[in-house]
């Protein structure tokens, strides 16, 4: 008659015979032979403790090698990579807090003395989907002095066309008729007929979400088709000339490697030192931008900036958006081309 398993014994001697082995086995006591059997599946060896120490150490070590080779590669692309310098530059967004979240990296870039750039930002709303517009507008303001610049060159648009909202889209003409009004010479777009006239602007670069808006958010989206049709306008009949106005525009991502911060933010600065270019006319055609770890105008800046100015919109998720969010590292800007570039 074939024995028949009462109760499995786990504190059996057998179990351990070695010390460094842990058995998947069982050891049961037969009712018709009342002897003790120990059945094993299969063993493997238990890590022991100094195993276990080495692994720590080797990825304490790992991890150390990783950072330190992210601060050689902000401070190469913050030497050799391209800059602008001596620009007047308007970044345009969408809502207060845009300008921490996503375009941190260039701002603090763009705003240190020795470049001598002139940096203005442009949102054209009050960000008052929760009828909190005019605490966001002093949000803006604060994050931005954080940033670099000066509170005067903070604008905010408060406008029915331009309401914030997650539905709804922005007329691109009506952005384009916005953007004219401040950046070219006495609020009118030149004859389409005048080609021999050179065209005029009062700003030098433009920057601005891409057609997927880094977050696919409809207002996003929405200034990338407003900010080309405001070039594609200020250039209509003079194919002639150079364009004026260089439109920069910050290179959206997949999911997956919007929130893997440092570590895509190397691969970028790899694939970025391969692909640089410049255009026929001297114009970069890519532009990265990179925060370091520690220290002044790096990655606790942009943290404060979003913490310390829009607390109002620090919800949970915003920690796991500032902790691992690559734009909060890196911008990757990529230049529009229009004609001749």
């Amino acid at each position: 008659q074939a024995c028949r398993v009462v109760h499995h014994d786990t504190s059996h001697p057998s179990f351990a015979q070695k010390s460094n082995w842990t058995f998947t086995s069982q050891v049961i006591h037969c009712e018709y032979c009342f002897e003790t059997h120990l059945i094993c599946d299969r063993a493997r060896p238990t890590p022991r403790p100094a195993a276990m120490g080495l692994l720590l150490l080797v990825g304490v070590l790992a991890f150390g090698a990783l950072l330190g080779l992210y601060g050689y590669g902000v401070s190469m692309v913050q030497t050799r990579f391209p800059r602008l310098k001596n620009k007047r530059i308007c970044l345009l967004i969408a809502h207060p807090d845009d300008e921490a979240m996503f375009f941190a990296p260039t701002l603090l870039s763009l705003t240190r003395p020795e470049t001598g750039n002139h940096v203005k930002v442009l949102c054209l709303s009050t960000g008052n989907a929760n009828g909190l517009g005019e605490t966001r507008k002093r949000e803006l303001i604060k994050s931005c002095v954080m940033l670099g610049l000066r509170q005067d060159d903070v604008f905010v648009i408060d406008s029915p066309e331009f309401q914030d909202s997650i539905r709804a889209d922005w007329d691109k003409n009506d952005i384009s008729a916005l953007l004219c009004m401040p950046f070219t010479p006495h609020h009118v777009v030149q004859k389409a007929s005048d080609n021999d006239t050179p065209p005029i602007a009062t700003v030098d670069v433009l920057i601005t979400f891409d057609q997927h808006g880094a977050s696919s958010h409809p207002n996003h989206i929405s200034l990338y088709h407003g900010a080309r049709t405001f070039i594609s306008t200020l250039m209509r009949g003079r194919s002639d000339w150079e364009t004026p106005v260089d439109l920069y525009t910050l290179a959206s991502v997949s999911t997956a490697r919007k929130y893997t911060g440092v570590f895509d933010a190397l691969v970028t600065m790899c694939i970025g030192a391969i692909s640089m270019r410049t255009t026929i006319d001297k114009h970069p055609t890519r532009l990265l931008f990179c925060n370091q770890l520690f220290g002044d105008s790096g990655l606790p800046t942009a943290w404060a900036a979003m913490t310390g100015a829009h607390r109002s919109q620090m919800a949970w998720f915003r920690w796991g958006w500032i902790a691992f969010s690559r734009y909060m590292v890196l911008n990757d800007l990529r230049l529009e081309q229009f004609g001749r570039k």
